[in-house]
């Protein structure tokens, strides 16, 4: 599942499916093989009816069996004790024996059902004691289709209502009674009883399509899918109309509402082309005879991996192939790359159970960016994955963090597993050892693994010893001290001696309120840079020094080449001077991202100051490449929202006018042909300045908006998409009604899905309090649709100039906000508190949430209190650095 991250680029998206109940295991000695669906939904009702068998086998005799279910009312529950050899099924498009021929001379056993809401399970008792071996349940129940976008709900448009699912990680009990925990893999078989105007997809191609049962009404059948875990399974059913294509024999549709068809193109040609890539990559072909990919307009997630049948917020599908901007191109691709990983590293092969579900989604993430760089090189996603590095490497070392593998029971502790850690943390560590290894090596280990676990479920140490054994070199040791332990190593460098480096490990943590810790040690392979390929040394906890033997060439010291190594760094003053000097033409962007990072860690954490963080911008400030100087934006802007008092707000805009304007002026206007980062710099700079009130930049800003929403030159090409995306930003900081209403027009009427989100997302860009109320109100009227709401909340929860406003809005219309929020962005919500900086303002989130509780969101507040705390003790040990620096650079 692809987990979109917020409009801050620091926070990344906790996915918390909020549950009140506290659902347990299944007992053991129950094992489903195969289920029958035949699933009949009312889309005007919005209920559905059901009609299963599960085919299950029985370790010992038994007079009950449990599975889970959750919102469904059953109608009748049957058992049939079946010969062995009425059971055909097993291979992908095989079909069983039809029911009623096996069971025509059988006297089945009717079930006095217990429903546990609880614990979301059904048991079912019967009279006699079934044998142990193959029995059938024969379910017949009804439910409804519901509005929470989870389990089989409706999703909206204007003209019609859709019936959709989405499971993961434990919503299949809410559409079929189900064994619905992943290693509890079985194979399917899916009918579905739709309109006749209306289609169906599911995971399997269609292998029939016949008028009835009823008039009105025509049944598709689906072929038997290969094992699969629950989760996975997928039905849709409405209008949708699809664009189709072929990659290595295989059939691939992108489908969408019919008014949006003409947005999918893009989207295939990814799929096609990352589908080859995998291909090889793996060197497994891929496991489906066929793939769908379905944008959805209610979507809570960014996609969701269904085997062979891919799910997708309509934002992360559907893009125009020739208009749309190329970060909107970037992210469609990076999704489609997400989720089609999946259907090898999660879907084919399995994590055991929930406590390793970093095995899939820390995967994906790393793997997401493979193909699409190959196919764009020029979009740099190498410099992306940096960004992305540190901001995991911020996360991860604040107060309240967990280990990459952690207990997971309960739904509530499953949902909280979908965060930063599983995704971003996880990810990168595998993104060092690949570094570490060699990218041959590691793909081998990948096949390995892959190839000794087809169809079934694994676990961390599976995938670890794959490549250790492949390898030769300790990947078990380093992945395990990662996987196991919380935090961030901190490496503490001394000056080089003859033949080695002395080096001190410890815990790092971003508050100078809590300190490095020691006594914490990983086993850590760090790779140091040299002017040829990179020699890396593996530190284990008890090492108090890496060999570097003296005649090894390298332009500076630096002790994360290639910047894939989930450590910080802290060097000598005399090192740093070295890097520092050099920064530009020794180390690569993304070792310069990496360098950025640590050092705002570090002035962070209060061991060194705001301005050595502001002296080594100043450094780079003429970096050619866009994601450095976005990495530069960034900081800057925390450190103008948390640091910087009001007249130090305006010292330092005036710096950065007087150093930035004149690299700004020389990238010039935008030029036909031109690259993508070259306009993404453009872009960058020319928001960094307006948001420092250059006159010339807001000048320029009101011009180009002006065009933007000219009706009379909707077909001016002469426009820069990525300098006029910025100028409408930076103009919606100061802007009026006027302005506030065209983009307002835009968010409710554009028929392009991507337009229509940052029209939303720029809403909270206005500031002023007039504005604001009305953003808030809009979003309180359940006029936005619930998966969209938070994004506004969080966004004006993170600007200084809005915060305290929206704050006051929520507390005094809790009822309102918060139902229009679905179960897991009221936990975002929370979240974004943690950009208040104020001992005023913690004690108040505290005490607001400690009377109205939100589900599923007791860590998430932990971590906005933390952050709270981390920002007062900021300000407290860099408000005063940061005013002596400004001194420094007055003229």
């Amino acid at each position: 599942m692809y987990v979109r991250r917020t409009v801050s680029a620091f926070v990344v998206l906790v996915l918390m499916l909020a549950f009140t109940v506290q659902a347990q295991r299944l007992p053991t000695g129950v094992r489903p093989e195969h289920y029958a669906l035949t699933l009949t939904p009312d889309l005007q009702t919005a209920t559905f009816r059901g009609e299963e068998t599960i085919d299950v086998m029985l370790d010992a005799p038994s007079k009950s069996i449990t599975l889970n279910a959750a919102e469904i009312r059953f109608d009748e529950v049957k058992a049939y004790v079946l010969p062995v050899a009425a059971y055909t099924y097993g291979k992908l498009g095989s079909q069983p024996v039809p029911l009623s021929a096996m069971q025509s001379d059988k006297h089945p056993q009717i079930a006095k059902i217990t429903l546990d809401a609880a614990k979301e399970q059904a048991t079912f008792r019967f009279p006699e004691e079934l044998p142990a071996g193959k029995v059938t349940l024969e379910i017949r129940y009804t439910g409804a289709l519901n509005d929470k976008l989870r389990g089989f709900y409706l999703s909206k448009t204007k003209t019609r209502n859709y019936a959709v699912t989405q499971f993961e990680p434990t919503d299949a009990r809410r559409a079929y009674p189900s064994f619905d925990e992943p290693a509890l893999k079985a194979t399917y078989d899916i009918t579905l009883i739709v309109d006749s105007g209306d289609t169906a997809i599911s995971n399997a191609n269609i292998v029939s399509d016949k008028a009835g049962p009823v008039a009105g009404k025509h049944t598709l059948r689906f072929a038997t899918t290969p094992k699969m875990s629950t989760y996975l399974v997928a039905f849709l059913v409405g209008d949708f109309k699809c664009s189709e294509g072929k990659s290595d024999g295989v059939p691939i549709r992108v489908c969408s509402t019919p008014d949006k068809v003409e947005l999918t193109k893009f989207a295939l040609e990814s799929a096609k082309y990352v589908l080859h890539y995998y291909d090889a990559y793996f060197g497994i072909k891929y496991p489906m005879p066929k793939l769908d990919m379905v944008a959805l307009p209610d979507f809570e997630a960014g996609a969701m991996e269904n085997f062979g049948c891919i799910t997708y917020r309509e934002t992360d599908l559907l893009v125009d192939a020739k208009a749309g901007d190329v970060p909107e191109k970037k992210r469609v691709a990076e999704v489609v790359a997400h989720e089609m990983a999946h259907q090898w590293f999660g879907d084919m092969v399995t994590m055991q159970w929930w406590d390793n579900l970093w095995l899939n989604e820390g995967f994906a993430t790393w793997m997401e960016t493979k193909p699409v760089a190959e196919w764009h090189p020029e979009w740099k996603f190498p410099q992306d994955d940096a960004q992305s590095l540190d901001e995991t490497l911020n996360l991860d070392a604040q107060k309240t963090t967990r280990t990459i593998r952690a207990t997971a029971d309960t739904p509530d502790e499953i949902n909280e597993m979908f965060d930063g850690i599983a995704y971003g943390k996880a990810g990168a560590v595998i993104g060092m050892v690949e570094s570490y290894l060699g990218k041959e090596v590691f793909r081998q280990g990948v096949h390995n693994y892959l190839q000794a676990h087809l169809y079934a479920n694994a676990t961390a140490e599976d995938f670890w010893n794959a490549q250790t054994v492949n390898s030769h070199l300790p990947v078990d040791k380093i992945m395990s001290s990662f996987v196991t332990q919380p935090g961030v190593p901190l490496l503490t460098f001394s000056e080089r001696q003859t033949g080695n480096v002395p080096v001190m490990q410890s815990r790092f943590f971003l508050s100078s309120a809590v300190g490095n810790k020691k006594g914490q040690g990983w086993t850590v392979p760090v790779c140091l840079k040299t002017n040829g390929q990179p020699i890396c040394r593996v530190l284990t906890p008890e090492d108090a020094s890496l060999p570097l033997p003296m005649d090894v060439g390298a332009p500076v010291f630096y002790a994360n080449a290639a910047g894939k190594g989930y450590y910080r760094t802290a060097y000598t003053r005399l090192q740093f001077s070295a890097i520092l000097a050099k920064a530009e033409t020794a180390l690569t962007p993304p070792e310069r991202i990496g360098l950025l990072g640590d050092s705002w860690a570090l002035a962070a954490s209060g061991r060194s100051s705001i301005g050595d963080y502001l002296d080594l911008v100043m450094e780079l400030k003429q970096d050619p490449n866009a994601a450095v100087l976005d990495t530069v934006q960034k900081k800057i802007e925390v450190i103008d929202s948390d640091i910087a008092t009001k007249q130090d707000r305006a010292e330092l805009a005036a710096v950065l006018r007087r150093q930035f304007e004149p690299v700004y002026a020389a990238l010039g206007t935008p030029a036909k042909k031109e690259s993508f980062d070259r306009q993404q710099l453009r872009g960058i700079l020319f928001q960094l300045l307006g948001d420092a009130e250059d006159p010339a930049v807001l000048s320029q800003a009101q011009q180009l908006t002006a065009r933007v929403f000219d009706v009379n030159n909707k077909k001016d090409k002469t426009l820069d998409a990525t300098l006029a995306d910025a100028a409408v930003l930076v103009s919606a900081n100061n802007g009026d009604h006027a302005l506030y209403e065209k983009v307002l027009a835009v968010s409710k009427n554009s028929s392009d899905p991507g337009e229509q989100t940052d029209a939303l997302r720029t809403l909270a860009r206005f500031r002023d309090p007039a504005l604001v109320k009305q953003t808030l109100d809009y979003v309180a009227s359940g006029a936005v649709r619930n998966q969209d709401s938070w994004t506004v909340l969080v966004a004006l929860l993170r600007d200084r100039e809005t915060r305290d406003q929206t704050w006051t809005y929520i507390q005094k219309n809790w009822d309102k906000v918060h139902a229009q929020l679905t179960v897991s962005s009221g936990a975002e919500v929370v979240g974004a508190m943690g950009s208040f900086c104020t001992v005023r303002q913690r004690d108040e989130v505290a005490g607001f949430f400690a009377d109205h509780k939100v589900d599923a969101a007791e860590r998430t507040l932990a971590k906005a209190i933390d952050s709270i705390n981390d920002c007062v003790q900021l300000r407290d040990s860099q408000e005063l650095n940061l005013h002596q620096w400004l001194a420094s650079q007055r003229r």
